[in-house]
């Protein structure tokens, strides 16, 4: 059997350790920013959305990262010096690595959102403090209409946004924070991922000054593919020069 040079396979190990630990090291300063970065944002709404932008992507980056650090450190640990099994252990680290970098992924897309969400509505509902430090009140979906516009209310008929409207009942000071109205994908009831999201809104019936209207969303899970659809009720017109 055709044999590597000594002297070539332990270059090889030797560089292919350092490259490991590079990898692996670079993999750990991704996490170490990221976590660094959202400890240090004070305003809840402000680390809502870092979160739900960024934290599953900085995850993946960085254990992806890791996991070809590791696999490529396994490659370096045989001194054999058949070329047979050369291309054998790149073969087996490779797989290796690619499995865990599945599985990692499958963690990331179907179990860690169930995590995030749990956070997330923790950041979203905690009380809000008023310049004058007092605690905000949070308006329900009929209090807070006199404090948006038009437009605002339309997004949320669409239920392309939701707004929350926090009040100083004390100095009257109002913060309004707009959320995606489709940012999170729910239970499906038939794998149980969160991965059911909506595919089509459709207004089966049109809201009227003297009855409520109706829309219909279309859900369908990205995982096992199960669809169903859910009513919602459209709120009925206000008549012409009634106060919003």
């Amino acid at each position: 059997m055709q044999e590597i040079s000594p002297s070539l396979l332990e270059a090889w190990n030797t560089y292919g350790k350092y490259g490991a630990y590079a990898l692996v090291a670079i993999g750990l300063v991704v996490l170490i920013y990221h976590f660094l970065r959202l400890a240090s944002i004070g305003d809840k709404k402000t680390k809502y959305d870092y979160i739900n932008k960024n934290e599953i992507n900085f995850l993946w980056y960085a254990f992806l990262l890791i996991i070809i650090g590791a696999a490529l450190y396994s490659n370096t640990l045989v001194d054999q010096t058949g070329v047979l099994w050369f291309f054998v252990r790149i073969f087996v680290s490779s797989m290796l690595g690619i499995i865990a970098g599945v599985v990692v992924q499958n963690v990331l897309k179907f179990y860690y959102p169930f995590y995030i969400e749990k956070r997330l509505k923790k950041l979203r509902y905690s009380p809000r403090l008023s310049p004058d430090g007092r605690k905000m009140k949070l308006l329900s979906e009929e209090e807070e209409d006199e404090y948006l516009d038009e437009g605002m209310q339309a997004e949320e008929l669409a239920f392309s946004v939701d707004y929350d409207v926090w009040i100083d009942e004390v100095s009257g000071y109002v913060k309004i924070e707009k959320y995606n109205g489709r940012l999170h994908a729910l239970q499906c009831s038939e794998c149980n991922y969160q991965t059911l999201r909506v595919m089509k809104e459709e207004v089966t019936r049109t809201a009227t000054n003297d009855e409520d209207g109706e829309m219909m969303k279309y859900y369908e899970c990205s995982y096992c593919g199960h669809k169903e659809r859910k009513p919602f009720k459209i709120n009925k017109l206000k008549p012409e020069g009634e106060a919003v």
